[in-house]
C-alpha cells in the first residue's frame, strides 16, 4: 500500500499573506525608497490653502538654493533639485542606507486663480517655502449687513401700494 501525501489547502493562503506582507511593506510604509542608481526621486511636500495665498514646503535637506529649479506653467507647479554633494559608491559594508542623493523633483497641479508671477520662496535650513498669492477676484469676501434705520423700514412696508390694516382692525373699517 502507498501513501501519499496531499497538499494542505492553507499552504496557498500561506503564500498569499506573505505576498500582501510584502506588497503592504514596501508601498504603504516604505513609499519612498532609496534609488541608489541616480534615479528621480520624490520630494516630500507640505501644500496649504490661506485665504491669500498657496504655501508650498518643501524638505530639501542637503541641497544648496542655487541647485533648486522652482517652475509654474500651465497651472502646474514642478520642483526639482539636484543633490551635488560627494559621494562613495565604491565603498562597501552598507548596513542601512537611506538617505537620498541625486535628482529630486515634484509636480503639482496648482488650483485657478493664483498669480504666479507674484509668487516668493525663501530657503533656509534645508526647507524650501514657496508663496503663491491668490488673485483678488478669487480672495474671500466679506458681506457685511447694513443696519436698518427706522425710517427705511417704513418705506419698505409702504412700498406694496396696498393699504395695510392692522390685525386688531377688521378689513373693511377705517380707523
Amino acid at each position: 500500500m502507498t501513501l501519499s501525501r496531499r497538499p494542505s489547502p492553507f499552504s496557498e493562503l500561506v503564500t498569499l499573506r506573505q505576498a500582501m506582507d510584502r506588497l503592504f511593506d514596501d508601498t504603504v510604509f516604505r513609499p519612498y525608497p532609496y534609488n541608489g542608481n541616480g534615479d528621480v526621486g520624490r520630494l516630500p511636500l507640505d501644500v496649504r490653502a490661506t485665504k491669500d495665498a498657496l504655501l508650498v514646503e518643501a524638505s530639501l535637506p542637503g541641497v544648496k538654493p542655487e541647485d533648486v529649479d522652482i517652475t509654474v506653467e500651465n497651472g502646474t507647479l514642478t520642483i526639482r533639485a539636484e543633490d551635488s554633494s560627494e559621494r562613495n559608491e565604491d565603498q562597501g559594508g552598507w548596513m542601512v542606507r537611506e538617505i537620498s542623493r541625486g535628482s529630486l523633483m515634484r509636480t503639482v497641479t496648482l488650483p485657478t486663480g493664483l498669480e504666479a508671477d507674484k509668487a516668493d520662496a525663501t530657503f533656509e535650513n534645508g526647507v524650501l517655502k514657496l508663496r503663491i498669492p491668490k488673485a483678488e477676484q478669487v480672495k474671500p469676501r466679506q458681506i457685511r449687513i447694513q443696519p436698518v434705520t427706522t425710517g427705511e423700514a417704513k418705506a419698505v412696508g409702504e412700498g406694496s401700494g396696498n393699504d395695510a390694516h392692522t390685525a386688531d382692525e377688521p378689513a373693511g373699517t377705517e380707523a
